[in-house]
Parts: structure tokens; C-alpha cells; sequence
């Protein structure tokens, strides 16, 4: 019958929906641990960064300027 035939085109609509919440959930997931993966990244860079110029110490124009001026 029409209903029946209807039913049917609903449920595989459903089902196309359903697997394509699925692949975007499993697309999301794997940005979250990439997006997380480049945070930490980050941050290590940024805290290598702030050690190696503390150990080359202050650059000319941070300098204080000499007691006469």
C-alpha cells in the first residue's frame, strides 16, 4: 500500500540520517583529540620558547637604561 511504501521511504531516510550523525560524531571526535594533540603542542613550544630566552637573558632594548641618563 501508499502507507506502507511511505513507511519504508521514512525508515531508510532514518537510516541514512542516523549514519550520517554516526560519521559526523566520529569526525568531531577525532578533531577534538587532534585540536587537543595541538594544544599540547603548543603549549610545550611556548614553554620551550620562554626557556630559551631566559637563558639568553634580556635583549638590548629591555636593558635598563645606565645610571647617567
Amino acid at each position: 500500500t501508499q502507507d506502507a511504501s511511505r513507511i519504508d521511504e521514512l525508515e531508510i531516510r532514518i537510516s541514512h540520517h542516523e549514519r550520517a550523525i554516526e560519521d559526523l560524531n566520529t569526525t568531531i571526535t577525532e578533531q577534538w583529540k587532534e585540536l587537543d594533540r595541538l594544544r599540547r603542542d603548543v603549549q610545550r613550544l611556548s614553554d620551550r620558547l620562554a626557556n630559551a630566552e631566559q637563558a639568553i637573558g634580556p635583549e638590548p632594548g629591555e636593558e635598563p637604561p645606565p645610571p647617567h641618563w
